[in-house]
């Protein structure tokens, strides 16, 4: 199914975790509403100024985020936030200050872990976005 002109909502549910754990990651139509929200005003612009980029984690069920130790109200239980894998750090902050300076986003936060790093963003459909951005100091 198709969420905008580039992402697909296979995207978002695709898991190498959920595949380990034999579960399914399965979108009702609140996280496909949430899900086109968050493209249409997050990753579209991204990818049309960037070119394609790569959803690392989209979309979770309760035991895959129980899996990974994701915080138990995490956005991407609704639908709501996305990881972007980036190629390097420079390509990343290019990525992270164009999201901070031109979209509607909830949380933006630079994300790393055993030397490897990536982006959470988020957007609310519903609500007010806080526009918190967390970890990339200039």
């Amino acid at each position: 199914m198709k969420l905008t002109k580039n992402f697909q909502l296979s995207e978002f549910t695709r898991s190498d975790t959920a595949d380990k754990l034999g579960t399914k990651i399965c979108a009702s139509l609140e996280h496909t509403l949430n899900l086109t929200n968050l493209c249409i005003e997050v990753l579209q612009p991204l990818r049309d100024n960037f070119g394609p980029i790569y959803i690392t984690s989209g979309l979770r069920n309760n035991l895959v985020n129980n899996h990974i130790h994701g915080a138990p109200d995490s956005q991407h239980l609704r639908g709501e936030a996305a990881d972007i894998h980036i190629p390097n750090q420079k390509i990343g902050r290019e990525y992270f200050l164009f999201m901070m300076e031109n979209t509607r986003f909830d949380q933006l936060i630079w994300e790393q872990n055993n030397g490897t790093c990536w982006i959470h963003v988020s957007a609310k459909r519903l609500g007010g976005n806080r526009h918190q951005v967390i970890g990339l100091t200039y």
